[in-house]
């Protein structure tokens, strides 16, 4: 199946104290607007600078953008997440499908009074039908670019795979703006970040698993396959540890710069072995994250990339290529703790077909994050899916190996 993907989480199984999750892969809510030819409209109503709000924490306090009254969506990068998963919460259990999503850390789904069209299209969380839930009574919200998603917060018993998780605190939405909720395909967020990135009160979902003693390890890890064929696996994630079959090498392991999001220091990213950005005196920071596919940087980095590339802007903020041309594209690397991580254009190229056309937009997009360690980079799963990624609560670091093809 060609097209962006999203991967849906299944057949679960556990082994040796590690939760191991297979993996499948289903279109993205881009690839659906596009196919609905509401792509452009979409865009045009959702200004170019809401992806990057997605990372308002990176901003200095009383950026103009960001006060109170502005758009802030949040879900707008989710427009390209590549992983759902099937959790369960409460007694006996109701199923969701969430985006797993390291730039994020509230746990969130629908609830049975949610009012929004979009929640009628999606899973609702019942309370009344569940012996194990706690009513919390207190209220959260989360902006988004077309409105505010309310709710209301509450403690209940959180399934994934095997591991139960206690008295987990999670949050029901009761109003869900936008047009995005509506074609998501998740019902709600899973976020797997740090503590200090929640909206919400109670501790993340991964550190719950910590301190009630839930996985062997404080590790989770994440192998994307890039086979675009359904019959086939798309990879999993495994909570408490890595699956050394996956792998090959060492591990390189980038200490975590700042405790919210995964974000690290990123080194030279060179284009076609010349370096490009990011050298000297110019370092850069770099946000792992697993709920978007795309790779970001700053504006003007990225229009450069395009122009090195041999790419033409579209109306909507992508980049189109000739896809006759994909195989003598450059590659693009990216430098991590002193290694190189080279990313084919057969790799940061997405294939779609449109009627009987077949079009290629490249996977980098713009996003301006300044910050007091240097301007920052989002290594989403164009990235990811290159390279096995683990994330290390216990050590505050995030490892990168080599893939076994």
């Amino acid at each position: 199946m060609r097209g962006t993907l999203l991967v849906l989480f299944c057949c679960v199984g556990a082994v040796q104290g590690i939760v191991r999750i297979p993996l499948q892969r289903l279109p993205t809510v881009r690839s659906q607007l596009r196919a609905s030819n509401l792509l452009e409209t979409f865009m045009r109503d959702h200004q170019p600078d809401i992806f990057q709000r997605t990372y308002m924490q990176c901003f200095p306090p009383g950026t103009q953008s960001l006060v109170k009254g502005r758009s802030i969506e949040k879900l707008y990068n989710f427009m390209d997440a590549q992983y759902f998963g099937q959790v369960s919460l409460g007694t006996p259990a109701q199923n969701f499908t969430v985006v797993f999503d390291t730039g994020s850390s509230d746990l969130w789904v629908p609830s049975s009074y949610c009012v929004s069209q979009a929640c009628d299209n999606h899973q609702k969380f019942k309370a009344f039908k569940s012996s194990s839930y706690v009513h919390d009574g207190k209220a959260f919200g989360i902006q988004y670019g077309s409105g505010r998603l309310l709710g209301i917060m509450a403690k209940e018993l959180l399934k994934i795979g095997s591991i139960a998780v206690k008295n987990q605190e999670f949050g029901e939405s009761v109003f869900e703006p936008g047009f995005s909720f509506v074609m998501a395909k998740f019902d709600g967020v899973l976020g797997m970040g740090y503590p200090d990135l929640a909206e919400e009160s109670g501790a993340p979902v991964f550190d719950s698993m910590i301190m009630q003693n839930l996985v062997a390890q404080p590790i989770f890890s994440f192998y994307l396959s890039k086979s675009k064929t359904s019959s086939t696996q798309g990879g999993e994630l495994l909570l408490g540890g890595v699956d050394e079959s996956l792998y090959s090498g060492p591990i390189n392991w980038v200490p975590v710069s700042i405790h919210s999001y995964w974000q690290i220091d990123m080194g030279t990213v060179k284009v076609q072995g010349v370096e490009s950005f990011c050298y000297g005196s110019k370092p850069c920071q770099a946000i792992v994250d697993t709920g978007t596919s795309l790779i970001a940087g700053p504006t003007n980095e990225i229009i450069i990339l395009h122009e090195l590339i041999g790419a033409t802007p579209t109306s909507v903020g992508e980049y189109l290529v000739d896809c006759q041309r994909v195989s003598s594209l450059p590659v693009v690397t990216f430098t991590l703790n002193g290694v190189e991580y080279p990313i084919s254009a057969e790799s940061y190229v997405r294939r779609e077909v449109l009627g009987d056309r077949e079009i290629c937009f490249t996977g980098f997009t713009a996003v301006d994050l300044p910050t007091s360690m240097g301007p920052s980079w989002i290594l989403g799963d164009v990235f990811l899916s290159e390279y096995y990624s683990i994330f290390d609560r216990g050590q505050n670091r995030v490892g990168f190996a080599q893939l076994r093809r």
